[in-house]
């Protein structure tokens, strides 16, 4: 995992949360069926600002999408099948940005409350970062 040393950013911080909040606003609108490419996007967006504004706050930053996961892998508040699936949408986006490959829906449907549980431990493990 490869770290960079910065000054702790609080502000930048906050300025992500704002933005996953904004994004997470836009979640229910978008329909599983005709826009899974979309929520998809969406659900990782979220989850890479969450952890790139703990960073942030530790005085850290990363140029690399899996070392984000390489280092919430250190929090105990994660288990195995919550980091898999991080990892999982990380390559879904990926495959979508990069080459166009839509996401299945079914991919949303059986997913959409486990993500929505790893963005509340993200907001939490902020919450206390961000003081």
């Amino acid at each position: 995992m490869e770290l960079i040393k910065i000054e702790p950013d609080k502000e930048k911080a906050r300025s992500l949360l704002k933005l996953t909040l904004l994004r997470q606003n836009k979640l229910p609108k978008f329909d599983i069926e005709k826009e899974s490419p979309l929520i998809t996007e969406t659900y990782y967006e979220i989850c890479k600002e969450l952890i790139t504004a703990i960073l942030f706050c530790k005085g850290y930053k990363t140029l690399s999408h899996k070392d984000l996961i390489e280092y919430i892998k250190q929090h105990n508040e994660f288990n195995e099948e919550e980091i898999i699936l991080l990892d999982n949408l990380r390559k879904k986006r990926n495959r979508l940005i990069y080459y166009g490959v839509f996401t299945n829906p079914i991919f949303i449907k059986r997913n959409k409350q486990k993500l929505k549980v790893i963005i509340t431990k993200l907001k939490k493990i902020l919450g206390k970062e961000i003081k």
